[in-house]
């Protein structure tokens, strides 16, 4: 039987949204331990001496300013659950673009951008190997395209329709009658059930 494939969580995670947010926010969010992310900047002046003194880029000796510990005033930083990067620090694991303030998706430790964690972790169609983004059906448990999921031997489409299987292989009704039916010895069609279900 085939199934339809709901809305996916990896769907409704592409849809972040970017938007400015006010210190008793970010200090509201540390406390519930919302899941966000934070762009400030490193500040002149002995006032943020202290909080610079604590900071150490997450990429250590990768760092791409060259020093982990830089806090030259002016410089953007990101934080992200207890860890800190340099703006052009936050990037991709994959592609290593620097993330900004765009979406992207944590998984495992790991930072990944829109693109690359679809490419990575997005269910993809066993037929035809493309990503599934709506409509799909699954079946022996595989993820198919509704237009992919088609019978083994016309090619029509078997999404939202009967049909029966044979060595694994799905087969539209009329085709299976015709390829793995008896035949009636008189007339010599198929012999099938009602509905096109059943075969002898």
């Amino acid at each position: 039987m085939a199934t339809d494939i709901l809305a996916s969580d990896f769907d409704s995670r592409l849809r972040l949204k970017t938007k400015t947010i006010g210190g008793e926010r970010i200090k509201r969010a540390k406390e519930t331990g919302e899941d966000i992310a934070v762009l400030s900047m490193f500040l002149p002046g002995a006032t943020a001496a202290k909080e610079n003194a604590t900071f150490r880029c997450h990429l250590g000796m990768e760092c791409m300013l060259g020093d982990c510990r830089d806090t030259t005033p002016g410089t953007k930083k990101m934080e992200y659950k207890t860890r800190q990067w340099h703006e052009k620090c936050f990037c991709c694991c994959v592609c290593k673009t620097a993330i900004g303030t765009k979406s992207f998706i944590p998984r495992e430790q790991e930072i990944y951008c829109a693109g690359c964690y679809e490419e990575k972790y997005a269910t993809r169609c066993i037929k035809c190997k493309k990503i599934i983004t709506s409509g799909g059906v699954t079946y022996k448990n595989e993820p198919w395209h509704r237009e992919c999921f088609t019978c083994t031997h016309c090619t029509v489409s078997l999404a939202g329709q009967r049909f029966t299987s044979r060595d694994e292989k799905p087969y539209c009704a009329e085709c299976f009658g015709e390829l793995f039916a008896k035949r009636c010895t008189s007339c010599v069609k198929p012999i099938t059930g009602i509905g096109g279900t059943r075969f002898i």
